[in-house]
């Protein structure tokens, strides 16, 4: 699906991410709704600096944010460059289903990779993955960050929903540290941008 394809006749569009756009979706939008998108399972198992999805049944958290008008073809043209070239990624509409049980679902725009992807790595422990975790970094920053944002966005802002993929691995990456005498868990504090 390529942008141009999504932006036809559209006044208003919802893109959903479950990785760093949740804290840093770097680039305008109207509104933003914590939820899920069921079928997909967010997984650490490309390589590079950003979590992948993979088609199992399950259930994937995080913000989906409404562009309109000229935020729309913006948002795309970005996205494009950061989630589908630099990234892998191919994208889908899929039913993004909000938080807030008073609210009906929606249809967003999703960026997901696959095992085609060049960077795919496949499964690993959540051990090697920690150890990878641990020392790669990325011209947006290190590992670290992503992972310890990305875990506390969940506690945060979906408090009771279970990510053990996630935590296990962040668990293991703060084992490491911690055994060297470094970092220390992450305060409940939230660190955030643009979620409600």
């Amino acid at each position: 699906m390529k942008p141009q394809d999504i932006i036809k006749e559209k006044s208003s569009l919802w893109i959903f991410g479950y990785g760093s756009l949740v804290w840093k979706p770097d680039f305008d939008y109207k509104r933003s709704k914590i939820g899920c998108i069921k079928g997909y399972k967010r997984r650490f198992w490309h390589g590079d600096d950003f979590y992948r999805g993979d088609k199992k049944r399950a259930c994937t958290w995080g913000v989906a944010y409404e562009v309109t008008d000229s935020q729309i073809e913006v948002s795309l043209q970005y996205l494009n460059m950061r989630e589908v070239v630099l990234g892998g990624y191919i994208t889908e509409m899929v039913e993004f289903i909000p938080k807030e049980k008073d609210q009906a679902p929606l249809l967003a725009l999703v960026y997901i990779a696959t095992s085609e992807n060049p960077i795919y790595l496949g499964p690993a422990s959540d051990k090697e993955i920690a150890a990878q975790i641990a020392v790669c970094r990325g011209n947006t920053g290190h590992n670290i960050e992503y992972l310890v944002r990305l875990a506390e966005f969940m506690r945060l802002c979906c408090p009771g929903v279970e990510d053990d993929h996630l935590f296990s691995i962040e668990a293991a990456v703060l084992d490491t540290f911690r055994d060297c005498g470094g970092i220390k868990p992450p305060d409940q504090k939230i660190l955030l941008l643009g979620a409600t």
